[in-house]
C-alpha cells in the first residue's frame, strides 16, 4: 500500500491565547489565561524591515536590517548555522548584522519574549522544551510561509523554493491548509544499533516480530540489554515506535484518525494490539533502571556495547558523535512487522520531515526571517548540513557528491527500500496536552507494568478532553 508522508516529528509545546479570544474562538476567561502563555493579541507591528524586491531579492529584504535567530543546541548542535547558513545571508547582505543566538530550553528562553511580542526573527523550535506551536500559530505569531515557498530558489535555476522539496514537506508543516513551519530535516526513524555488535556475534536485524524477540533474548543471555530507551526524556522515541507498529498492523488512517480527534482512533485494535506487544518488550527485556535516565546517558551505553537496539530518528548518529568508538558504525532497522497480515510491509517507516523553523509574525524583520529559510533550502545550503550532521534534508538531490558516513548511508538505504511506505503523523505537533500525557503513559506502559488496556483508555480520555476543549483550535489533516 502507498503512503505519502503527512504527519510530523517530535516533541513539547505550551498552550494559547488572546488573538484566538478576539476571534471568537476563546471564551473570554480562557483567554485571559491563555495571552499569559503566548502573547498575541490586537497589537501589530507597525516597524518592520522591508526593502525592494527584485530578481535577486524577490521576498523584499532590507539588506541592512539586523536579523535575530535562536537555534536549538541539541543532536544537530548549531555549526550548521554559524558556519554555513548565516555565512550565507550575509553574503547576499553583508550589511545586515546577523544576531545569533542558541538555546537548549527553547520555551524557558522565549516564551517570555513572545508573550511580550518582542521576538526574535527566526526560530528552530526543538527539544524536548519547545514552545507550543500550534497555540503559536493559533496566537497569529507565527508568518504565513506561502511568499517563502512561492519564491524562485537561491541556487537551483528556473525552480521555486518549493519545486525544490521532497513531496509533503510543505503539508507537514501547514496548519489548516496554511504553511506556518519549515520542516527542514528529514528524518528516519527505526531501531539503531552497532553493525560492528551485529557482525562480531554473527547477529542478523530481525524483520519479524519472532525474529526480534529471539534477538533479544540472544542479547540478554549475553548479558546486554536487548533494548533501551530514556525515561526521563525521550518517551516519545517509544511512543513513535508503538503507533508505527499500530500503522504497520492497521495502515497509515490508524494515524490520521488520531491526528483528526476521530472518535475512538486511540482504543482502535491495531493500537490497542501493538501497546500490548512493546509492553511485552518492556516487561521482558527493558532496564527499569533507565526510567530515570536522560537520552544520552541511554545512548552511551548503547555505544559501551551494553544496549542493543536503540529507538531514535536519523539525528543520533551526530548527536552521540564524541562518545561512539571507531568503528562502532550506526545502522538501523524498520520496526519489524508484527503480524503476518500487517496492512504495510515490513519495510515500510515512520519517516518525515522535522525540525521546525518557523519566522515570527510580530518580529522586526519577518522578511529577513524568510530569506534565511530560503537560504536553509538551496543546495548549497542542505548540503553543507547534511556535512556537519549526517542528517539529510527536505532539499532534493542535495546529497550527490557527498562522502557520507554509516549511519546516514544505513538511513539512506532503509528509506530507498520502504519506497512510498513511509507515514507520520501530527497530533504531538498540535496538542501539547496529549504529547505530554502520552509521555506519561508511555513510560507507565514501558517501565511500571501497564497494560494496553490502560494506555489506549489513558490516551482516548486526553483526545476526548482536547477535542472538547472550545480554547483549542483543532487541525486537520
Amino acid at each position: 500500500m502507498s503512503v505519502t508522508p503527512d504527519g510530523t516529528s517530535d516533541l513539547t509545546r505550551r498552550t494559547l491565547l488572546r488573538r484566538a479570544a478576539a476571534a471568537g474562538l476563546l471564551a473570554t476567561p480562557a483567554a485571559g489565561l491563555l495571552s499569559a502563555c503566548v502573547g498575541g493579541g490586537e497589537d501589530e507591528p507597525t516597524d518592520q524591515a522591508e526593502g525592494e524586491k527584485s530578481a535577486t531579492n524577490p521576498l523584499g529584504v532590507d539588506g541592512k536590517a539586523p536579523l535575530e535567530i535562536y537555534i536549538f543546541n541539541g543532536g544537530l548542535g548549531t555549526k550548521y548555522a554559524t558556519d554555513v547558513h548565516v555565512p550565507s545571508y550575509k553574503k547576499s547582505f553583508p550589511e545586515a548584522e546577523v544576531k545569533f543566538n542558541q538555546a537548549e530550553e527553547m520555551a524557558t528562553v522565549l516564551q517570555p519574549r513572545f508573550t511580550s511580542n518582542e521576538p526574535p526573527d527566526m526560530v528552530n523550535n526543538a527539544g524536548s522544551k519547545l514552545m507550543d506551536q500550534g497555540a503559536l500559530v493559533q496566537a497569529g505569531q507565527v508568518q504565513d510561509l506561502t511568499e517563502l515557498f512561492d519564491a524562485p530558489s537561491l541556487d537551483i535555476p528556473g525552480k521555486t523554493v518549493k519545486d525544490t522539496l521532497v513531496p509533503g514537506t510543505i503539508e507537514q508543516g501547514s496548519f489548516n491548509g496554511k504553511p506556518y513551519v519549515l520542516n527542514y530535516a528529514f528524518t528516519v526513524f527505526g531501531l539503531w544499533y552497532s553493525d560492528k555488535l551485529f557482525q562480531t556475534n554473527g547477529w542478523a536485524p530481525p524483520k519479524t516480530w519472532s525474529e526480534f524477540t529471539a534477538l533479544l533474548d540472544k542479547a540478554k543471555a549475553a548479558g546486554k540489554t536487548g533494548y533501551a530507551y530514556a525515561g526521563a526524556n525521550a518517551a516519545y522515541y517509544q511512543y513513535l515506535v508503538i503507533l508505527t507498529t499500530a500503522a504497520k498492523i492497521g495502515g497509515p488512517d490508524v494515524l490520521k484518525n488520531i491526528d483528526n480527534l476521530e472518535d475512538g482512533a486511540w482504543t482502535a485494535e491495531p493500537v490497542k494490539q501493538a501497546a500490548q506487544m512493546w509492553g511485552e518488550i518492556g516487561a521482558k527485556y527493558m532496564n527499569k533502571a533507565h526510567l530515570g535516565l536522560q537520552h544520552t546517558e541511554v545512548q552511551l551505553q548503547q555505544n559501551q556495547d551494553k544496549v542493543v537496539f536503540y529507538p531514535s530518528g536519523s539525528w543520533l548518529e551526530n548527536e552521540q558523535a564524541k562518545d561512539t568508538p571507531a568503528g562502532f558504525n550506526y545502522a538501523v532497522v524498520p520496526v519489524p512487522s508484527a503480524t503476518s497480515s500487517d496492512k504495510l510491509p515490513q519495510t515500510a517507516i515512520y519517516a518525515a520531515a522535522g525540525e521546525m523553523y518557523f519566522v515570527a509574525a510580530k518580529g522586526k524583520n519577518p522578511r529577513g526571517g524568510m530569506e534565511y529559510l530560503r537560504h536553509m533550502l538551496s543546495k548549497e545550503g542542505a548540503k553543507g548540513f547534511t556535512q556537519l550532521t549526517k542528517v539529510l534534508t527536505v532539499v532534493q538531490g542535495a546529497t550527490e557528491g557527498l562522502t557520507i558516513s554509516p549511519g546516514l548511508t544505513s538511513s539512506e538505504a532503509m528509506l530507498k527500500a520502504a519506497g512510498s511506505d513511509y507515514f507520520a503523523y501530527r497530533w504531538d505537533t498540535w496538542y501539547k496536552k496529549m504529547d505530554d500525557e502520552c509521555r506519561a503513559a508511555t513510560n507507565e506502559l514501558m517501565f511500571n507494568g501497564g497494560d494496553a488496556n490502560k494506555f489506549v483508555t489513558r490516551m482516548q480520555k486526553v483526545a476526548d478532553d482536547v477535542k472538547k476543549d472550545p480554547s483549542i483550535e483543532k487541525f486537520k489533516r
